[in-house]
C-alpha cells in the first residue's frame, strides 16, 4: 500500500475514535481535499482505481458511522453519486418492483432515472450498513407504527426516521436539529417537546414520534399529498409552496424538485430508496443483524427521587450503555425528580423486578452520594446576614460588639480598620450573632 494511503488510513482511524467536533470537522474537510487531490493525480497514474475505491469506501464509512457527522449525510445528492456504471439491478426490474410498491402505498413511487441512480448507489456503496440499520429498526419500527396508525399516517413513513437520523436517538445535526425525527428547538417546542438542562424530549423516541405524527398530519392537511408533506418536513412548507409556484403550479414532487433547496431535492429520493431497500432486502441478500433489544423486551418504572445511570447500574447490575441506549432523553445520564413531572426509567424487562425490590437501596445510595458532595462552608452563609450599622454619639467598638454579640476584632476585620477610632455617622459592616 502506498505511504500516502497508510497515512490516510491512520488519520481516519484516529478520527473514528471520537475526537472533538472541531478536530473531526477539520479532518473530514482535509480528507475531502485529499480525495479531490488524489483524483487529479490519478490521471497521472500515481494511484490505481482500486486505491481510489478504497478511499471512497473509507469516506462513506465515516459519514455513515460517526456521531460527529451531520445525520443528513445519509441523504445522497445527485452530484455525490459515484460510479454510476455499476448497477445492483436493471431498470426493467426496478420498474416492476416500484409498481408493486406503488400499489400498496399512498406515496407516488413511479420510476424515475434519478431515483434509480440513488437506489443503485445505496445498494452498491452502502449495502453493508443496512443489516445494522435493520436491527435498530426491529426495536424502533413497532413503536413508530403504533403512533403512525393512531394518527392515520401511512406506516411507510417510519422510513423517514432513517433518512433523518439513521435511527440514532441522540443524533444532532450541524444546524441543531436533534433526535430520531430531527426537530429544531423551536419546532419541537411548538409540538410540546420540552427541553431543560436535564431532559431533551426531542431525544425521547416515543414523545418525538408523537410530535412528528402531529407535524406530518398538519403538512398533509396543507398539501393533500404525502410526497409534498415529506418535502415540507425537510425544508418547511414555505419552500414547497414557492417551488409549486415557480414550477408553474405543478404538485407532483418530481415536477417541483428542480425548484426545491438542494438538500430537499435529495431527501425524498433517499426516502423512496430506503423504502425500496427495506421492502426488497432479501432479494438483494440483505439480512438484519440481531437487535440488542426488541421494544417488547423493555418496560418503564417511575422514579421517586433524582438518580443517575451509574447508581442504577451499581444496584441492579445493568450496563450504563444499555441505560443510555434505552433512555436517550436524559442529557446528563441523570433522571431528575420533580413533583409535577413523572420521569421514568426504561429498563430491560428482566430488570424491572430487581429495580422494584432494590428501589429503597438505590435511593439510599443516591442520598449517600449527595451527602459526599462538597457543601458551602458555614462562614459563607454569614454573608446573607450582613447589616450596615451607623455609628451614633457615645458608640465605641466594645459597646457595638456587645450589642450584636460579636468580637471587637471581628468588627475591625470585617471593616478593615487599623485602629479602634470611630466617627459619628460612620458605616460599619456587622455579621450579628444576636439582634439588639
Amino acid at each position: 500500500m502506498k505511504p500516502f494511503l497508510i497515512c490516510l488510513l491512520v488519520s481516519i482511524s484516529v478520527f473514528s475514535q471520537g475526537q472533538k467536533d472541531s478536530i473531526a470537522s477539520l479532518k473530514i474537510d482535509a480528507l475531502l481535499i485529499l480525495k479531490d487531490t488524489i483524483k487529479h493525480t490519478a490521471k497521472k497514474e500515481f494511484y490505481s482505481d482500486q486505491d481510489l475505491k478504497m478511499i471512497d469506501s473509507l469516506l462513506v464509512a465515516e459519514k455513515l458511522n460517526s456521531a460527529l457527522i451531520d445525520t443528513l449525510e445519509y441523504v445522497i445528492n445527485d452530484k455525490d453519486i459515484i460510479d454510476n456504471s455499476r448497477q445492483a439491478l436493471t431498470s426493467d426490474l426496478l420498474k416492476i418492483r416500484l409498481a408493486v410498491l406503488n400499489e400498496n402505498t399512498p406515496f407516488n413511487l413511479a420510476y424515475n432515472p434519478a431515483l434509480e441512480k440513488v437506489i443503485n448507489s445505496y445498494l452498491v456503496h452502502r449495502k453493508k450498513y443496512y443489516p445494522a440499520l435493520m436491527a435498530k429498526a426491529k426495536y424502533y419500527f413497532p413503536m413508530f407504527e403504533q403512533h403512525l396508525d393512531q394518527y392515520d399516517i401511512p406506516l411507510e413513513m417510519k422510513y423517514l426516521s432513517i433518512v433523518e437520523s439513521a435511527l440514532k436517538p441522540r443524533a444532532r445535526s450541524g444546524m441543531g436539529a436533534s433526535g430520531l425525527w430531527q426537530f429544531m428547538y423551536g419546532t419541537g417546542k411548538e409540538f410540546d417537546l420540552k427541553v431543560s438542562s436535564y431532559v431533551d424530549e426531542r431525544y425521547d423516541p416515543v414523545k418525538a414520534t408523537i410530535a412528528a405524527c402531529k407535524y406530518l398530519s398538519q403538512l398533509y392537511t396543507i398539501f393533500g399529498d404525502w410526497d409534498l408533506a415529506l418535502a415540507a418536513y425537510n425544508s418547511g412548507p414555505g419552500n414547497v409552496r414557492k417551488a409549486i409556484k415557480r414550477s408553474g403550479g405543478y404538485r407532483n414532487y418530481w415536477n417541483i424538485r428542480p425548484y426545491l433547496p438542494r438538500e430537499t431535492a435529495g431527501y425524498v429520493p433517499a426516502f423512496y430508496a430506503t423504502m425500496y431497500i427495506f421492502e426488497y432486502a432479501e432479494e438483494h441478500n440483505i439480512y438484519s443483524d440481531l437487535p440488542k433489544f426488541f421494544n417488547f423486551q423493555t418496560d418503564t418504572v417511575h422514579v421517586k427521587r433524582t438518580i443517575s445511570f451509574d447508581q442504577i447500574s451499581e444496584i441492579i447490575d445493568v450496563d450504563e450503555k444499555v441505560l443510555a441506549h434505552l433512555n436517550p432523553s436524559y442529557k446528563l445520564d441523570i433522571i431528575p425528580f420533580l413533583k409535577d413531572k413523572n420521569y421514568a426509567v426504561r429498563l430491560p424487562s428482566s430488570k424491572i423486578v430487581a429495580f422494584l425490590d432494590k428501589e429503597e437501596e438505590l435511593y439510599a445510595l443516591a442520598t449517600a452520594d449527595d451527602a459526599k458532595r462538597e457543601k458551602p462552608l458555614p462562614k459563607y452563609f454569614e454573608m446573607d446576614k450582613r447589616i450596615r450599622y451607623k455609628v451614633k454619639s457615645g458608640d465605641y467598638l466594645g459597646k457595638i460588639a456587645n450589642k450584636f454579640g460579636v468580637r471587637v476584632s471581628s468588627i475591625k476585620s470585617w471593616n478593615r480598620m487599623k485602629s479602634s477610632n470611630l466617627k459619628i455617622g460612620q458605616r460599619l459592616y456587622i455579621y450579628p450573632k444576636k439582634l439588639p
